[in-house]
C-alpha cells in the first residue's frame, strides 16, 4: 500500500529542521554507513550523524508530528518507531539506487534492533527547489514516482 500523507510538519517546523540540516556545524557522514548489504553498492549520499545532537532534535520533531497525525498513526499502527534518519543528496553523494529496504534495522540511538515493516520517506523541500531526487517506487505491475 502506498499512502501519501502532507502537512506531516508545520511550517515552523519545517524551518526549523532546515535550519538544524544546514547549520556549519551538522556532522554530516557517508551514507553508507548505515546501508545493509544489499544496498550497499547502491547508496550515495550523506546523512546525519545519528548520535548528533541536531540528530536527537530533529528525531524529537519528527516523531512528535508523526504522533499527532492521526492518518499515519491508524494506517501505519507502529509500535515502535526506528529514529529517523536524515539524508541529503549533492555533488558526488548524489543517489540512492534501486534497492530493497532493509527489513530489521540497526538503530545507533538507542542501541537496539528494529523491525522494519513500513518505510516512510519525509520531505523537507518543495519539488521546485530542487532538480532530480524522484522517489521510485517499483509495484507489482508499475513504477509509481515522488517529488
Amino acid at each position: 500500500m502506498f499512502l501519501h500523507l502532507k502537512n506531516i510538519l508545520t511550517l515552523d517546523e519545517i524551518h526549523t529542521a532546515r535550519a538544524l540540516l544546514d547549520a556549519d556545524d551538522a556532522p554530516w557522514v557517508d551514507g553508507r554507513l548505515s546501508a545493509g548489504g544489499q544496498a550497499l553498492a547502491h547508496k550515495r549520499n550523506e546523512q546525519l550523524r545519528q548520535d548528533s545532537a541536531q540528530s536527537q532534535q530533529l528525531r524529537a520533531l519528527v516523531l512528535a508530528a508523526l504522533q499527532r497525525d492521526a492518518l499515519f498513526f491508524s494506517a501505519a499502527l507502529p509500535k515502535k518507531i526506528f529514529n529517523p534518519l536524515f539524508n541529503r543528496y549533492s555533488g558526488e553523494s548524489n543517489f540512492y539506487g534501486d534497492h530493497v529496504d532493509g527489513a530489521v534495522l540497526r538503530s545507533k540511538s538507542p542501541e537496539q534492533w528494529v523491525r522494519s515493516d513500513i518505510s516512510c520517506t519525509l520531505f523537507l523541500a518543495e519539488p521546485h527547489e530542487y532538480d532530480g531526487g524522484e522517489l521510485r517506487i517499483q509495484e507489482a505491475h508499475s513504477e509509481r514516482l515522488v517529488k
